[in-house]
């Protein structure tokens, strides 16, 4: 006698992903088959706004102690205030950036627990070494600048501090740039899309940020005058390697990812008020030869705060890029590999195996 047959249960079906015909696609360029619409990839676990905060203050920080190093060996004593604005300055990343990194991870001991290896090929772990490197340093010369301040006949307390700034400077520079690699290391598609024009995008943010925070202070005019020169010559890297970002974004098929409100943000915000607002007005000051005031000061206003929307909204569009599987998926193909790496490893396997 035959078995009855069992109603069938849906949950025993094989799962197969939707074809290039079905009804159910993701709105972009990717015409392959996805998996009913969902990403492969998770977005990362960031606050972003949290992350993006310690990240501006990494930047104005590392960049202030190299500006301030630089000043300091250019124009000496005539710019102590400068230099002693920018050793101050240098402890942002330490101190509040430190808490907003120990926030983000929501247990100190996560921090702690990546003092423990030093891992040349992991950019997390060089960064973390270069962060307590610059912490070290920073405290010791913005330390010997109050210690100097206050006991003058000490002028060894100055030399102290001259000599930490150095590294402190060398330590800044890499914690300016570092969190771009951080990012490009990562499978998110826009954040790995274009790491080199993001490192200098970063950088030359970081260099902004940092003459405008110590341009918004000083009292001498041609001091000033100096760090809005600086600021000009890194909005102007800054811009060139956003129309780089942005074409090899278009080239790669993740500028969907910019189409939202966190790409407004990133165009109107970081790159309209934040990088073309203070390039028009420091260009004005800088040729009707004017003291610098006002305009500025606004500039620099507009500069920090365009360099913090670049951070978060880079962070947020990058969350976009991995939900959407049109995105993520036109991402991952052939054509956007790197294939000099590719061919590399493929060679060094063949020799192996030889």
């Amino acid at each position: 006698m035959p078995e009855t047959p069992t109603p069938h249960d849906p949950d025993d079906a094989p799962i197969v992903p939707h074809d290039a015909h079905d009804t159910v696609r993701p709105a972009g360029k990717w015409d392959g088959p996805t998996y009913y619409g969902r990403s492969q990839l998770k977005a990362a676990p960031f606050e972003n706004w949290v992350v993006g905060g310690y990240i501006f203050l990494a930047g104005l920080s590392g960049a202030s102690a190299l500006i301030s190093a630089v000043v300091d060996a250019t124009r000496g004593r005539s710019a102590a205030a400068t230099v002693r604005r920018g050793r101050y300055l240098s402890l942002l990343a330490p101190t509040i950036g430190s808490v907003l990194l120990v926030w983000d991870l929501h247990s100190p001991k996560r921090f702690y627990n990546m003092l423990r290896i030093a891992k040349r090929t992991s950019p997390m772990s060089i960064g973390t070494w270069i962060l307590m490197a610059f912490t070290g340093f920073s405290a010791v010369s913005a330390a010997g600048q109050f210690a100097a301040d206050r006991t003058p006949r000490f002028k060894w307390l100055r030399r102290a501090a001259g000599v930490a700034q150095v590294p402190a400077a060398v330590a800044g520079a890499g914690l300016s740039t570092y969190t771009a690699s951080l990012l490009s290391a990562t499978s998110t598609p826009l954040w790995a899309a274009a790491p080199q024009a993001l490192a200098v995008r970063f950088g030359s943010s970081s260099v902004a940020a940092g003459a405008s925070a110590l341009s918004l202070g000083e009292a001498s005019g041609a001091t000033r005058r100096a760090l809005d020169t600086i600021t000009l010559a890194a909005l102007a890297v800054e811009l060139a390697a956003t129309v780089v970002s942005h074409r090899t974004y278009r080239q790669k098929d993740v500028a969907e990812a910019l189409d939202g409100t966190w790409g407004r943000v990133e165009g109107q915000g970081a790159t309209g008020l934040g990088v073309m607002l203070p390039l028009g007005l420091h260009a004005a000051s800088l040729t009707l030869a004017r003291r610098p005031g006002a305009v500025s000061s606004l500039a620099s206003l507009a500069v920090l705060a365009g360099s913090l929307m670049l951070r978060v909204s880079i962070m947020a569009a990058g969350d976009e890029s991995a939900s959407r599987p049109d995105i993520s998926f036109q991402f991952a193909q052939p054509k956007n590999l790197p294939r000099h790496n590719t061919a590399k490893r493929l060679r060094g396997r063949s020799r192996v195996l030889r």
